[in-house]
């Protein structure tokens, strides 16, 4: 077994057995999608305006929800990193015959495998339970978009996770991203009619640039040069995040 498919099984293996993280992981999600989706529709009764394609709620929140997958199971996985540092397992990991960038890889195999079926998760039950109408032929790219921006987030909280010493600090770090990254972005609702801060934050803000290239492969709203950028500058921020957790783990060493 090579050191990716090593760390890939170990990460299942360790998942599995915390029933909280599984549902934490999906099931949240989805709870997400129906309490917000059908609630706040019928509260508001109206369509929202995103570059000009009129949308219903729930399918304005459909790509959010699963933005908020791929990052709930990355925190959530990086959480696993920083139980193994604090208990020393993760120094005994660096001394077995796997490179840092195979345990970093195995671990974002897994995660692309569970953002992947929890991403399905939430398509198929917006579709089937609110009535979501999607593009269907751009569903490619909705998982590419998955894989790349699981990647990044995970490649984030990896740095934190090892550099980090206190629990008590990186669950206020995590929380605190939790709440900020989501809420300060186009996740929830459009910022046109937003204060100008605000909006000038959430277009600089990764969840933006993932939630909106999400939203256009799945619905198609947005402008495809908008989508372009925001694509190009997430997978430059996966690349650093990638650079400086390599760097993080090769000075824990």
């Amino acid at each position: 077994m090579n050191g990716i498919a090593a760390v890939f099984y170990r990460d299942y293996r360790q998942r599995i057995t915390n029933v909280a993280w599984v549902f934490w992981d999906l099931f949240v999600p989805v709870a997400y999608l129906m309490l917000f989706g059908t609630g706040f529709e019928r509260a508001f009764a109206e369509r929202f305006i995103v570059d000009g394609q009129e949308v219903r709620y729930a399918e304005f929140l459909l790509p959010g929800v699963i933005a908020m997958t791929t990052f709930g199971i990355a925190m959530n996985t990086s959480w696993g990193f920083f139980m193994d540092k604090d208990s020393g397992i993760f120094y005994e990991l660096l001394t077995y015959p796997i490179t840092r960038q195979q345990l970093l890889l195995g671990k974002i195999c897994f995660n692309v495998v569970l953002s992947s079926i929890g991403s399905f998760l939430v398509i198929m039950l917006g579709v089937s339970v609110l009535q979501v109408n999607i593009r269907w032929t751009l569903l490619p790219l909705t998982f590419l978009a998955v894989v790349v921006t699981t990647a990044g987030w995970f490649f984030l909280f990896s740095i934190f996770a090892i550099r980090l010493r206190r629990m008590d600090s990186f669950n206020t770090f995590t929380s605190a991203a939790y709440i900020i990254l989501m809420f300060i972005s186009t996740m929830f609702y459009p910022v046109a009619d937003m204060p100008a801060w605000f909006r000038i934050v959430a277009r600089l803000n990764p969840m933006t640039w993932q939630v909106d290239m999400v939203r256009f492969s799945l619905l198609g709203a947005g402008s495809p040069t908008t989508i372009v950028l925001e694509g190009l500058a997430f997978c430059a921020f996966t690349v650093v995040c990638l650079v400086f957790a390599v760097r993080t783990i090769d000075r824990a060493a």
